[in-house]
C-alpha cells in the first residue's frame, strides 16, 4: 500500500474539519477551510480538500458531505481500530447508513475489543447525566441486538435514536433515564423498539 504524508496546510485542514464534526456535528465549509488555512479564495481550500480525497483520508458519501475514512493520526504502533462517529441519525433511516458516518477516529482496541463492531455517537441533552453522560458527551458502543437489566443502550423506538438504561421484567421492557431533570419520563418499549448496542465507554472529548 503506498503511503502518503500530508503537509502543514493538509494536517491544518484535516484539524479543522475532525473540530468542527466534534463540535458542531458538520464539516466545515470551504470558506471556513479558506479562513483557517490563510487562503485568500475558496478554491484554493476546494484544491486542498481534493487532495485529502486522492490520498485517501477524506471521501464524500452519496449526499456530497464530508467523511474522515482515516484519522492519519492514528499510527500502526498504538493498537487503535477507526471507529465511526455517528451523526444525526434521521427518522426512517438505518443508524448505520454511509449518510449517517460523519467520520472514524482512532480508538484504543483495549476499549473497542475485535471482533466486535462498534461506533460513537453523540449524546444530546440531560436525560442520562446521572451516568455521567453529559450533552454534547460522546459514547462507545458496541454493535448488538440484545441487552441486559441494566445496560446503557442505544436503541431505536419509534425510528428515533435513544440512550437509556434497559430494564426488563416478565411484564414489560422498559428503557428508563437515569437524570437529576425529573422531566424525562420512562419509556416502555413495544413493537417498534431496537437495541442497537451497549454501552461501553463515555469518552467527554475525543480530542483530549
Amino acid at each position: 500500500m503506498r503511503v502518503f504524508s500530508l503537509s502543514d496546510k493538509e494536517n491544518i485542514a484535516l484539524k479543522e474539519i475532525r473540530s468542527s464534526i466534534i463540535n458542531f456535528g458538520r464539516c466545515p465549509s470551504l470558506r471556513d477551510l479558506m479562513k483557517a488555512l490563510g487562503y485568500q479564495s475558496p478554491r484554493s481550500a476546494s484544491l486542498l480538500v481534493n487532495k485529502l480525497i486522492s490520498k485517501g483520508i477524506l471521501r464524500r458519501n452519496s449526499s456530497g458531505s464530508l467523511q474522515i475514512v482515516k484519522d492519519f493520526e492514528d499510527k500502526s504502533n498504538m493498537q487503535t481500530i477507526g471507529i465511526p462517529l455517528l451523526g444525526t441519525v434521521p427518522c426512517g433511516m438505518p443508524i448505520f447508513a454511509e449518510e449517517n458516518v460523519q467520520a472514524l477516529f482512532p480508538v484504543s482496541t483495549k476499549l473497542a475489543k475485535p471482533p466486535h463492531k462498534y461506533f460513537l455517537l453523540r449524546a444530546k441533552g440531560d436525560s442520562m447525566d446521572k451516568k455521567e453522560i453529559n450533552d454534547g458527551d460522546f459514547i462507545l458502543v458496541r454493535k448488538q441486538t440484545t441487552a441486559e437489566n441494566g445496560d446503557v443502550i442505544v436503541a431505536l423506538v419509534d425510528n428515533e435514536v435513544t440512550i437509556k438504561e434497559y430494564s426488563v421484567s416478565a411484564h414489560a421492557i422498559v428503557l428508563k433515564p437515569r437524570s437529576t431533570n425529573r422531566i424525562h419520563k420512562p419509556i416502555v418499549a413495544r413493537n417498534d423498539f431496537q437495541v442497537q448496542g451497549v454501552m461501553v465507554t463515555v469518552i467527554p472529548n475525543l480530542q483530549g
